[in-house]
Formats: structure tokens, sequence, C-alpha cells
């Protein structure tokens, strides 16, 4: 039998014990979320990406949205109670949280940052997000997410 290749994400899952499921797709580069959701055969609205934000304040914000969505930065500013949001630069994303563009999870980054989930995360058993590298995912639900992220619920679309 084939060892499932684990990521850091996985491991941090199993210490705490929280049940997921994880998926592998295939794909060199970082693909677009719609793409990773056909690749995996599921709902786009049940697939989220993680994207990493900078306050006017210096603050930064993790926002998990569904991959067929745009984070709204009004109402993103307004969740984090911020005067204005802007989507941080590519180039600073992995020394900031020790993660690729395209393999970004909002568990295990090097510093816990305020994190919110798009409310319609609460539709769903489960959900998907990054396994904190391109090609694999995890799914769990949004429970088993806050027992390693605390985050909030708020309207981000």
């Amino acid at each position: 039998m084939k060892k499932i290749e684990k990521t850091n994400v996985m491991r941090l899952l199993d210490q705490q014990g929280v049940a997921y499921e994880s998926h592998c797709y295939e794909g060199s580069g970082a693909l677009s979320g719609t793409e990773v959701a056909a690749a995996l055969g599921q709902d786009p609205d049940r697939v989220f990406k993680t994207l990493v934000t900078l306050g006017r304040s210096g603050q930064h914000y993790v926002f998990v949205i569904p991959v067929g969505k745009e984070l709204n930065l009004k109402k993103a500013a307004a969740a984090a109670g911020e005067k204005s949001i802007e989507m941080l630069k590519a180039r600073e994303l992995l020394p900031l949280t020790g993660y690729v563009h395209g393999g970004c999870s909002p568990i295990g980054m090097k510093k816990a940052f305020p994190t919110f989930l798009e409310e319609s995360a609460v539709l769903y058993d489960a959900i998907l997000f990054s396994a904190g590298k391109i090609g694999w995912q995890v799914e769990t639900s949004p429970e088993g997410l806050e027992k390693l992220v605390p985050f909030q619920y708020a309207e981000l679309c």
C-alpha cells in the first residue's frame, strides 16, 4: 500500500484529532480555484481559497472564501474593523505566511492572523481548502478548522 504524503496542515489536523479527508489533483503550477474544484469534481461553492490582506493599520488579515467568488474589500474591511484593506502582494506571501501562491492554507501559517470565513460555509457539513501545498486540498468541517484557527464568520463576497 502506498503511503499517503502528508503536508504540515494534515499533520496539524492529526495532532488536534480533527477528522479530514485529503484530496490530490494534478498540476505543477498554481491553478485557479475553480480549476481545482473542477479537477476534484467538487462544487466550487464548497471549495475555499485563502487570501491574505493588509489593513490600513498595518495589521494582516486572512479571508477564506469560495473559489468562484471575489473578496469584497469593503465588506472585508468592515469585518476586520479597518478603514480599508488591500490584497497582499504575491512576493510578500511566502516570507509572511510560509506558503506560496496557490498553496496557501489558513492552517499552519508562520504567525496567527485574525481570520474570517465567508458565512456561506455554514451551509456545508464540510469545506475544502488548501492543504498547504500546490496539488493538495483537505476537506473538513468548519468546526474542525476552528479547532486550529479561530475565525469569525462574515459576509465577505
